[in-house]
């Protein structure tokens, strides 16, 4: 599902601190040929309850998050603190992943 997701990621060095956003956003009707059910909100509701019971959401993140931070920030980070959350809108699904760090020098 995830390579059918949308990204868009923004941030900002303020300091020696790092402060930014990825939104990840799945069309579960853009999914209709790798799903078996009709990609409608009963199913995007279904996929949501799914992926919040599954570590590897929390993985994803991680990663991504500090990828995106990495490729904005121009700079190595340290110790980054990461929060997500996943909510769904009708038949879209969304992650946002906010990502504090301290810049290396």
């Amino acid at each position: 599902m995830f390579d059918l997701a949308s990204v868009l990621s923004e941030g900002q060095i303020d300091g020696d601190q790092y402060f930014g956003s990825t939104m990840v956003t799945i069309d579960v009707a853009r999914a209709a040929p790798k799903v078996s059910d009709d990609c409608d909100t009963t199913t995007s509701r279904r996929m949501e309850q799914l992926l919040e019971n599954d570590d590897r959401i929390g993985e994803y993140a991680h990663r991504l998050a500090e990828k995106e931070a990495l490729r904005l920030a121009g700079k190595a980070l340290l110790e980054p603190q990461i929060d997500f959350q996943l909510r769904r809108t009708g038949h879209l699904l969304h992650l946002d992943i906010d990502i504090e760090a301290t810049v290396t020098t």
